[in-house]
């Protein structure tokens, strides 16, 4: 039952950005493809979130619960609905329409952490997830016979198999939020500590704990994986009005990698949580950007997930028909994992 159509949903103005919306079980919170025009955060009960939801390959993607948000991607970035919400228990929950963000922050500046804590930990569940299906792909080993595969392995085969069958494309670029990313520069504005560093300078090292964030305002960064080792890799160079290592501030998470700065005169905004709130005060554009950033991150690793997983359905699919091309196999062994900084 969507939440629109229901009898059952109750709702009361909790204060002058938010309505308190009551659920039960089964109901429907918004579809898959719906318009993103609010907000919820759980104040009681369970929520699941499915792709393809009521059709063949139903697929749970996963489940929030109190203090955790749903549907925010879809009003950050103005997408669509990529997947359904269910009330898997009776739900209350807190809606914020779309045009009344901007004041619900302001008038509780602590939700912000709060969001972007909540879209870092989704990040860090899709990287995980992401690095099981690309290992799942090294692991394939595509010969002439058809190759014995372990118990484990087959089952991480069916699963990356069925998340792909059931996964509609919802990748689609907003060009309402790239104008409006576009629109102003990282330095324009009210800034935090902005710092300028030489060519050579490492900001932080791969495996290092991380309490900050970055802009770069000018100049440019790489990105290594095993910096200074023989197996050295540039996994990306950051230019201008791009953010980096937010994870290490949402979640004091350890470095993924190496930044070192690539060109001499670079000027870096660095960033840190303490900062947030005056941030927010004087120059929410630049919160409304990294709240932007996370969240297309989110999508872009989605992409990425899905790719992978269409590459473990279609060696699935051909092994099960006795159709595995040379092309096919070359594909699986040179498959490169996706980096986003």
């Amino acid at each position: 039952m969507d939440a629109s159509a229901s009898d059952f949903i109750l709702f009361r103005k909790v204060g002058m950005f938010m309505t308190e919306k009551q659920f039960k079980k089964g109901d429907v919170i918004f579809r898959e493809g719906d318009r993103g025009e609010s907000l919820f955060q759980i104040v009681d009960g369970v929520v699941g979130v499915y792709a393809s939801y009521g059709e063949a390959g139903e697929q749970l993607l996963t489940e929030l619960s109190a203090d955790q948000f749903l549907g925010e991607m879809a009003v950050i970035e103005a997408y669509p609905r990529s997947a359904t919400a269910v009330a898997l228990a009776d739900v209350k929950a807190v809606e914020i329409q779309s045009g009344e963000v901007s004041e619900y922050f302001k008038s509780q500046p602590d939700k912000v952490m709060d969001i972007m804590k909540h879209l870092g930990g989704r990040l860090r569940e899709l990287t995980d997830d992401y690095s099981d299906v690309c290992a799942t792909i090294e692991e394939l080993h595509l010969g002439e016979e058809k190759p014995e595969r372990s118990k484990s392995l087959i089952e991480r085969i069916k699963k990356f198999a069925s998340v792909y069958k059931s996964s509609r494309n919802a990748d689609r670029l907003s060009a309402e939020t790239i104008r409006k990313l576009d629109r102003t520069g990282h330095a324009d504005g009210f800034t935090t500590n902005v710092e300028g560093y030489s060519k050579g300078t490492i900001l932080f090292r791969e495996g290092e704990k991380g309490d900050c964030m970055y802009d770069v305002h000018s100049g440019s960064v790489g990105i290594y994986k095993a910096y200074g080792l023989p197996d050295e890799k540039l996994l990306t160079t950051l230019q201008p009005n791009q953010f980096f290592g937010e994870l290490g501030m949402v979640e004091n998470s350890k470095r993924s990698g190496t930044a070192v700065v690539m060109s001499d005169n670079t000027s870096i905004e660095v960033i840190y949580e303490k900062d947030l709130n005056e941030l927010f005060r004087e120059n929410p554009v630049k919160i409304e950007m990294i709240l932007a950033h996370l969240s297309h991150r989110l999508r872009r690793l989605t992409k990425e997930y899905m790719t992978a997983c269409k590459l473990v359905y279609r060696v699935s699919d051909a092994e099960a028909n006795g159709t595995v091309s040379e092309e096919l196999k070359k594909e699986a062994e040179n498959y490169q994992a996706f980096f986003y900084d």
